[in-house]
């Protein structure tokens, strides 16, 4: 048999039976259970096999196919079997506990059933690729052979993603166990982000930046020192906000605040991992991705200098931004009328902040106090489920978490009211902070994380590679409130950061910005990237 046939055998073998764990999962879900799922499923399996056979045909050499094959298919068949028996998904760290097993251990997970799925999906086909015969070709040949399997994979790889892809994004993304199912690429990738780990950065070491950092005096507001809100928005594109021209009114309750509004300002990345370590980073995007070490966030910068820092989470965690400060979830909490089985509102934030901001170090709330709100926003797919029904005014919406169930419209109208939730919960916190304003000189920043795609183009959610992802998962809502005592402060004109909105600016100013709002000195700031800079008394 050809080298390139046996390969293709055994990628479509390990694609389909090796995957059982994968196709138990994807039928297990409502959403795919109609004749389109099983398209889905057909297309889904397909792209797991051009992938193998892209990988494999870079090993399809005498000495080395049928070796490579075969622990291939008997890691597809162990994966299988812990998959199915034990519901476990494999990916580094589960990579790290394997090979950091000791023998008890492994005696432990020995068994007949392990031993049955070993031999009928890993050893009785590593059995019959060992009997056959394999046609032997010249090097010159055996290496054009490789590469037009290797490019004719590639090519029926992007074919099949352009038609499932729909799908097959809102699976991954409402979904997450899934992508970690699929079998043995899991394997296969785990190795190598475990292999890749001593080579990048020590994840171990946090280097510390702003030690220098202190507090300016203020000379005007004696006795009312600030009081920040960073409001931190989940999966919102400026696109769909009205007061960055959006055709619908999405903001009414913000417009009638007078709040500045950034019109052009553009994410670290497109997804929360990427950008919620890198908007928090003294370093630029280019240079956050490339760096050799980590380091503090501005969150360890604003404690350095003395202020109160509080991060109150709605969302998954702050992706260790947070981890040196102290922080709060919403989690744990017991709100009927905010919270439910899918979680809470983001007004439940703004419940007890008072006491939580009382139960900080009174030395350090005398200086100024910085909370960070980490929304629950417009996380999708399953839009509908985070807006309240008193502000649902974009009907019908999608009332399912499997976009591809639901029109386009139905999606935009369910993303909207997200919008407009975020809306009102921004102009709750404004007016909460405006009543604080008797003690504290008060002011709000809003930013997201990153956008959305919402069927342009035929995508949906976000994600892609920063270098190829759509402006919509790009470009973000940058909001400003300021209270007429916190503008005394810091001698901020409104008309001049009214002229400087469709200036263009990203997550790399946000560092600096808002150290240059609190009046921080240090010598890391960078008044070049401090977007208020040039309108206050600094």
């Amino acid at each position: 048999m050809h080298a390139s046939w046996l390969l293709v055998i055994a990628s479509v073998w390990m694609a389909t039976v090796g995957n059982v764990a994968l196709w138990q999962q994807l039928a297990s879900l409502p959403e795919l259970n109609n004749g389109r799922g099983v398209a889905f499923a057909i297309g889904f399996a397909a792209l797991i096999a051009v992938t193998l056979a892209a990988l494999l045909s870079l090993f399809a050499w005498r000495w080395t196919l049928k070796p490579v094959l075969t622990i291939l298919l008997l890691a597809a068949a162990a994966g299988a079997y812990f998959m199915m028996a034990y519901g476990i998904v494999v990916d580094d760290t589960m990579m790290v506990n394997v090979l950091q097993t000791d023998p008890r251990e492994t005696g432990n997970l020995l068994n007949w059933r392990l031993f049955a799925t070993l031999v009928v999906l890993g050893a009785l086909p590593a059995l019959w690729l060992w009997r056959t015969p394999v046609k032997r070709l010249g090097v010159g040949r055996q290496l054009l052979t490789n590469a037009l399997t290797f490019i004719a994979s590639l090519t029926l790889l992007g074919g099949i993603s352009m038609l499932i892809f729909q799908d097959f994004s809102s699976v991954m993304r409402n979904h997450t166990l899934v992508r970690y199912q699929i079998n043995p690429l899991n394997t296969l990738y785990a190795l190598g982000v475990v292999a890749a780990k001593p080579f990048q950065r020590d994840e171990s070491i946090t280097l510390p930046i702003g030690e220098d950092a202190r507090l300016v005096a203020a000379p005007v507001n004696p006795g009312k020192p600030p009081l920040l809100v960073l409001m931190l928005g989940e999966t919102a594109r400026a696109s769909s906000f009205s007061l960055n021209g959006y055709a619908r009114p999405t903001n009414p309750e913000l417009a009638a605040l007078d709040v500045l509004s950034q019109r052009n300002a553009w994410s670290c990345g497109t997804n929360t991992a990427a950008s919620l370590p890198c908007m928090f980073s003294h370093m630029g995007r280019s240079e956050f991705e490339g760096r050799a070490a980590n380091y503090e966030s501005l969150l360890d910068v604003l404690q350095r200098a003395g202020l109160a820092v509080l991060w109150i989470d709605n969302q998954s965690g702050c992706k260790g931004v947070c981890d040196r400060v102290p922080n709060v979830t919403t989690a744990d909490l017991d709100a009927a009328d905010l919270c439910g089985p899918d979680g809470c509102f983001d007004e439940i934030m703004l419940r007890g902040v008072e006491e939580r901001i009382a139960a900080l170090p009174a030395d350090r709330r005398a200086k100024g106090v910085v909370l960070i709100f980490h929304q629950m926003g417009s996380h999708g797919p399953a839009y509908y489920k985070y807006s309240p029904a008193a502000t649902k005014k974009f009907q019908p919406e999608c009332q399912s978490n499997a976009l591809q169930e639901c029109s386009r419209e139905q999606i935009i109208n369910a993303y909207d009211n997200t919008i407009a939730y975020t809306d009102h919960f921004l102009a709750s916190t404004i007016h909460w902070l405006k009543q604080s304003e008797k003690t504290s000189a008060t002011a709000l920043i809003y930013l997201s994380d990153h956008g959305e795609s919402l069927g342009e183009n035929n995508l949906f959610l976000h994600g892609l590679p920063y270098a190829i992802a759509p402006d919509n998962q790009k470009r973000v809502p940058w909001i400003t409130w300021f209270s007429p005592s916190f503008e005394r402060l810091n001698g901020i004109s409104r008309e001049c950061l009214k002229k400087n909105l469709d200036t263009a600016i990203s997550h790399d100013n946000y560092f600096h910005s808002v150290l240059g709002l609190l009046g921080i000195q240090t010598q890391i700031y960078k008044k070049a990237l401090d977007i208020y800079a040039n309108c206050s008394r600094a």
